[in-house]
C-alpha cells in the first residue's frame, strides 16, 4: 500500500474514533463495507449514501474524517464527487473504493484530490488498515494497482525529462510499491535520513511537493527506468 507520510493542511487525527461515511449505489455493498469497517474498534461509520446529492448532504451534516466513494453513483460519478468534496470539505479525506482498476480512473481520481484509491477485492484487514492510514493523514494506493505500475510502466528516456540516479529510481519504485521511508531504509540497508534525502531530491527534480504528487506522476508517466544499484552500506 503506497503511503504519503506528510499530513496535509488539516493534519492527522489524534483522538476519538475515525468517523467514516460509505457512498455506493449498491445497498448490499454499502452494508458489507460498513460491517467490515466496524470490526475495527476505532472506526465508526456515521452514515451511508447512494447518490451525489445524498452524499453531499451527508458530508455536510456529519463532517466525517474519511469518505469511501464508489466511482459509479446515481447522478454524477464518484470522481467528480471527490473533486467537489475536496473543494468544500478539505477536512474530509476522500478515498475511491471501486471495482475498476483502470489506470485512467486512478489518474483522474488523484487529479481530483483523493487521498487514496482502493479496490473492492482488497482483503478486509487491508481495507481497515488503509482507512486508518488515511485517517492519520497518509495517502494510500491499492497494492494490486501499485504492483501493476511497478511491473508494466517503465519510463524510457525522453528529451527534457529529469534524470534520476539509479538509487533514486530504486527508491521511487519502492515508494510506488507501498513502502514507507523506514521500510525502504531497512530494505536498502541505509538510514531513514538517507532515504528522506533521496525522496526530497526526487521531489526537486520532478518539481513535486509530496508523495501524493509522486503517485500521480508515476500513474501518468510510469516508473523511472534503469537497473537499481546494489544497496549502499
Amino acid at each position: 500500500m503506497t503511503t504519503e507520510e506528510s499530513s496535509g493542511p488539516q493534519g492527522p487525527r489524534t483522538e476519538g474514533p475515525l468517523r467514516v461515511v460509505v457512498i455506493d449505489d449498491h445497498e448490499v455493498l454499502r452494508a458489507g463495507t460498513r460491517q467490515v469497517l466496524e470490526t475495527g474498534e476505532d472506526i465508526l461509520v456515521v452514515g451511508e449514501a447512494d447518490s451525489w446529492e445524498a452524499a453531499l448532504h451527508l458530508v455536510d451534516e456529519q463532517r466525517p474524517d474519511v469518505a469511501l466513494v464508489d466511482i459509479q453513483l446515481s447522478g454524477r460519478n464518484g470522481i467528480d464527487l471527490a473533486r467537489q468534496l475536496a473543494a468544500d470539505h478539505p477536512g474530509t479525506r476522500t478515498v475511491i473504493l471501486s471495482a475498476y482498476d483502470d489506470d485512467a480512473f486512478v489518474r483522474r481520481a488523484f487529479e481530483a484530490g483523493v487521498a487514496g484509491y482502493l479496490l473492492k477485492t482488497m482483503p478486509r484487514d487491508e481495507l481497515i488498515n488503509a482507512v486508518r492510514a488515511v485517517g492519520m493523514g497518509t495517502t494510500v494506493l491499492d497494492p494490486a494497482v501499485s504492483a501493476r505500475l511497478a511491473g508494466a510502466n517503465t519510463l524510457t528516456e525522453t528529451a527534457g525529462m529529469p534524470r534520476l540516479t539509479a538509487r533514486e529510481q530504486e527508491v521511487v519504485a519502492l515508494v510506488a510499491d507501498g513502502l514507507s521511508n523506514k521500510a525502504i531504509a531497512l530494505r536498502l540497508g541505509v538510514s531513514t535520513r538517507t532515504v528522506e534525502g533521496h525522496v526530497n531530491h526526487v521531489f526537486t527534480k520532478l518539481d513535486l511537493e509530496s508523495r501524493t504528487e509522486l503517485v500521480r506522476y508515476v500513474l501518468t508517466n510510469g516508473l523511472p527506468g534503469g537497473i537499481p544499484a546494489p544497496p549502499e552500506r
